[in-house]
């Protein structure tokens, strides 16, 4: 088994404390960064996802190999630097007004960083304002990711998204939904562009999105 199998297996394993060896092994072996961080962790997680998304696998599980992923990483991130690996672009991400819930948006950010997106966290209860002051200030941004976990804060994304919609710059940048009380329906009555149901789709939607 070559070491870039053996990375993929691990990162898919949830294997955390050999993933970083691996990864260092692949480097010293002059593999390229990106070979590393394609082949051998996104690959993987794109796996991970599916198993999510056919229910053979549930959030822990996930949970376990998307920070395997980010211990790879981190040992990857100055050889990256160094070689200038291209990011698929930024997205902002953060939890609506008045909900505190985070289990859900984390796991959207971890299958996100794992699709090679930069994320820019914006954390729970992010009042509508910081989504539009975060975006004037990375005005590269491709899509900004906004969740809900309670049918109290709904109103709240409803309200994020119309400044949003409102914006300059609106139409440079896509607007994601997602959370447990979330439908289809309700993003398309908000004015969003995607709503996804899990961490998995919404790793995918974004490709998509971002070109």
């Amino acid at each position: 088994m070559s070491v870039l199998q053996e990375l993929s297996l691990n990162v898919e394993k949830g294997k955390r404390k050999l993933v970083p060896g691996l990864v260092q092994q692949a480097l010293d072996e002059g593999i390229d960064p990106n070979v590393i961080l394609n082949e051998g962790m996104i690959d993987a997680m794109s796996r991970v996802g599916e198993a999510f998304r056919d229910g053979k696998i549930f959030v822990p599980e996930m949970l376990i190999a998307a920070k395997a992923m980010q211990a790879g990483v981190a040992t990857l991130k100055p050889a990256l630097a160094a070689g200038g690996a291209v990011s698929r672009g930024k997205i902002i991400l953060g939890t609506v007004a008045g909900d505190l819930h985070d289990i859900g948006k984390n796991l959207v950010g971890m299958m996100l960083e794992s699709a090679g997106f930069e994320v820019i966290d914006l954390g729970v209860d992010v009042a509508d304002e910081v989504f539009l002051e975060t975006y004037d200030k990375n005005p590269d941004t491709k899509i900004i990711c906004l969740s809900a976990l309670l049918t109290t804060t709904m109103p709240a994304m409803r309200s994020a998204v119309a400044k949003i919609n409102a914006a300059p710059w609106r139409s440079k940048v896509k607007v994601m939904v997602g959370g447990a009380p979330i439908t289809q329906a309700f993003c398309d009555e908000i004015g969003a562009d995607c709503y996804t149901p899990d961490a998995a789709s919404a790793a995918e939607a974004a490709k998509k999105l971002a070109g």
